[in-house]
């Protein structure tokens, strides 16, 4: 297993069209919404140690521009993020995302910070 990667350095997408058919046939989850995750906060990463056996792969919980909680399994290709299955959070995701939510906040009100 590599190290973890750069997160923020991953502004772009590889988009596979049989995914994004699956993740919204499947999940009703548009592959906009997936993009949309990246860019708000806050954005927790998982390591999916499970599905790595022939490529890292990664998961993240976010929320869409229109609060919808969602999950995100991907991987890295060419510093491009390619996502791989979407839909949304489940009850254990739900609770890991809102602990982070609420250090998110807790950390922004300690620096002063105006934004949420």
């Amino acid at each position: 297993m590599s190290k973890s990667p750069d997160f923020n350095r991953l502004q772009r997408f590889d988009w596979d069209v049989s995914n994004i058919n699956k993740n919204k046939e499947k999940h009703k989850v548009e592959h906009q919404e997936c993009e949309e995750i990246f860019t708000n906060k806050p954005l927790v990463f998982i390591e999916d140690k499970q599905h790595s056996q022939t490529e890292n792969r990664w998961g993240a919980l976010g929320k869409t521009n229109k609060g919808r909680l969602l999950v995100i399994y991907f991987t890295i290709r060419t510093d491009k993020i390619r996502v791989i299955s979407a839909r949304d959070q489940g009850k254990k995701d739900r609770l890991a995302y809102k602990l982070a939510e609420n250090l998110s906040k807790k950390q922004s009100k300690e620096r002063g910070d105006k934004s949420k």
